[in-house]
């Protein structure tokens, strides 16, 4: 039988894609852990139309096999769940710093949101929100090329380095498109992300974004590669500054301000709370993580940099963070009783790197990296996967949802260490490669025997339960047994 995400990935995920409508959305709903919405249209394709795809199919390789996609998905008791249809799935609105959002799906402040046309065929495709490009008073002159992708097995954008700055528009530029965008789209959130070199920049253009009919001011105290210092991650990780920027545009301005945070420091809460000491209604974390990669094809004239790094493998990172600031009791009351909500950033490419943010406390979800490899039409699985979710458990309303994971974040010495789980290795699954006796012989504790019948074994009395051979075994074939004291082995 075919495995699903092996096959799912090697889709190329074409514009207009050749193959037909409903096969590309059922491989694209795949790819975005969309099963439910997957499941529902390649039921509606015939075996004709199937053929008909796979060989308009244009993989520079071989064509993806939709046929066997289709079996594999009906088979798989995890997948099988009864449709619910689009009708009657549950709203995802929720609010934000008291500001009624659609979903919790903004467009992060970056590359992705630099014009009026981008932003608005983003609120089109259904995007609830927008933190716009970070706009300034500054000269911007940006390098080329400024990204570069760091790849594993093939897979692209584990990791992505970025080296743009800020907005290259003239700042009167990027109000007006606010202000129009606002005019427009009056039931989306326009928000505005702005930086300055002053203590008057950052209040002119606080009350600039307020004229301009903006729902809020992001404050960027997170860009990690400004060409000057004093200026993003450089307040970021200064708690004055931060107290200091945030209380006089608060002062300044009677929409909400949310400080956009570091990840370049030690840990996240301090600089939380000085932006909620300096009035703030709300906090953004995290921003892109420093960092250097090597790539000859990213060099500019020969030279390297230190810049930011986003993508999927900053994720544990950004939850980690985001656990701090909702984990600390005077942050998580203020959240409670004056609404300083926090909007989560950091590697969300699916919905259930979403759901994982909204459950460690966020209200709001950005993204960014994602999007730029796959485009704004990542927002259809976004939605409908978080729907068919909390559908299939009963759940009406997104915010009870949120910080529903904190209770289960405990101390490193708080965890059960009397009691272990023992991996449990599925024959008819299982293809011999011997992957997990290489792991355990090499990196474990020799617990896995493989002889000449290729039928990898489990040595109980040396298995410690780490687990180490079902995360590289490549087919799935081992899951876990029965939680047990350790007295009884």
């Amino acid at each position: 039988m075919i495995h699903i995400n092996e096959e799912v990935a090697r889709c190329l995920l074409c514009e207009n894609a050749p193959c037909s409508g409903i096969a590309a959305r059922a491989i694209r709903a795949l790819r975005f852990d969309n099963l439910w919405t997957a499941r529902e249209l390649l039921a509606d394709l015939n075996e004709a139309e199937i053929e008909a795809a796979e060989k308009a199919c244009i993989h520079y390789d071989r064509p993806i096999r939709i046929s066997e996609l289709k079996q594999s998905l009906t088979s798989d008791s995890e997948a099988v769940r009864p449709p619910t249809g689009a009708a009657g799935l549950p709203s995802l609105e929720l609010n934000f710093c008291d500001m009624v959002c659609e979903n919790p799906f903004f467009l992060a402040s970056s590359a992705i949101c630099t014009n009026y046309e981008m932003v608005a065929r983003a609120f089109e495709a259904g995007w609830a929100g927008v933190f716009y490009k970070t706009i300034c008073k500054q000269d911007i002159r940006e390098v080329s090329p400024r990204f570069d992708a760091v790849r594993k097995e093939g897979t692209p954008f584990v990791g992505f380095r970025n080296m743009e700055q800020l907005s290259e528009n003239p700042y009167t530029m990027d109000f007006d498109i606010l202000h129009r965008l606002k005019v427009n789209y009056p039931t989306k959130r326009v928000i505005a992300s702005i930086m300055g070199q002053s203590e008057e920049e950052w209040i002119e253009l606080a009350k600039m974004a307020e004229e301009a009919g903006c729902d809020a001011v992001e404050l960027n105290f997170s860009c990690p590669q400004m060409r000057l210092s004093g200026l993003g991650s450089d307040i970021g990780q200064n708690c004055e500054l931060i107290m200091l920027y945030t209380s006089i545009v608060c002062d300044a301005v009677k929409i909400p301000i949310i400080p956009k945070m570091t990840p370049n420091v030690q840990e996240m809460s301090t600089p939380a709370l000085a932006s909620y000491f300096g009035g703030a209604h709300g906090i953004s974390a995290i921003n892109t993580i420093k960092s250097i990669t090597m790539s000859d094809g990213a060099q500019v004239r020969g030279k390297k940099t230190v810049s930011g790094y986003s993508g999927k493998a900053v994720k544990p990172i950004a939850l980690r963070m985001i656990y701090e600031m909702t984990g600390n009791p005077i942050l998580h009351k203020a959240g409670i009783e004056k609404h300083m909500d926090i909007s989560g950033i950091g590697g969300i490419e699916t919905w259930r790197d979403a759901l994982e943010f909204i459950q460690f406390g966020c209200r709001n979800v950005q993204v960014c990296t994602a999007v730029m490899q796959y485009g704004y039409r990542i927002i259809d699985d976004l939605i409908l996967g978080l729907q068919h979710y909390m559908a299939e458990r009963g759940i009406t309303e997104l915010k009870k949802l949120v910080g529903s994971e904190l209770p289960n974040i405990v101390l490193p010495h708080d965890l059960d260490r009397e009691t272990m789980v023992f991996p449990k290795i599925d024959r008819e699954k299982c293809i011999g490669c011997g992957r997990c006796f290489i792991s355990c012989q090499d990196g474990g504790h020799q617990a896995i025997s493989f002889g000449e019948d290729r039928q990898p074994r489990i040595l109980g009395q040396k298995c410690v339960g780490c687990h180490l051979c079902r995360l590289v075994c490549p087919t799935g074939a081992i899951g876990v047994a029965n939680r047990m004291p350790k007295k009884a082995r």
